[in-house]
């Protein structure tokens, strides 16, 4: 099994995702670290996190790529993330919401593996403005 180093870069970059209730893009990620790394690095750290399970990726409503904390079931082998995310459209956040599931009911023959919603709306800390 290939070990995998543990870089200072690496290291905040989990912090900062482990420790944030959105999902943040590169560059929300970037401003958060200020000069600890480039652009570049950022996006190979972010990358080997998502493969070795501790992270998965969003694609919002925008196109914008976010990242968040994985559950703790994923793994280097598989992600576990048949949830729900919710993107605000007056802030842009990304929101996972792990205790709604939807019940997908395919035609015969197809096989889900995986699925990814997004919910579009307003998060209730727009709504109170």
């Amino acid at each position: 099994m290939k070990q995998t180093r543990n870089t200072q870069a690496k290291t905040e970059i989990l912090n900062v995702i482990n420790h944030s209730d959105i999902a943040l893009s590169q560059s929300d990620i970037q401003k958060k670290l200020g000069d600890l790394c480039n652009r570049v690095t950022i996006y190979r750290v972010l990358e080997r996190l998502e493969n070795e399970g501790l992270i998965h990726k969003i694609i919002n409503i925008d196109g914008v790529v976010n990242f968040a904390k994985c559950s703790g079931k994923c793994n280097a082998g598989k992600h576990f993330h048949n949830h729900i995310h919710f993107n605000c459209k007056e802030c842009h956040s990304v929101t996972c919401i792990e205790n709604v599931v939807p019940d997908i009911r395919l035609p015969t023959d197809f096989i889900a593996q995986e699925y990814n919603f997004i919910v579009s709306g307003i998060c209730p800390k727009c709504s109170k403005i």
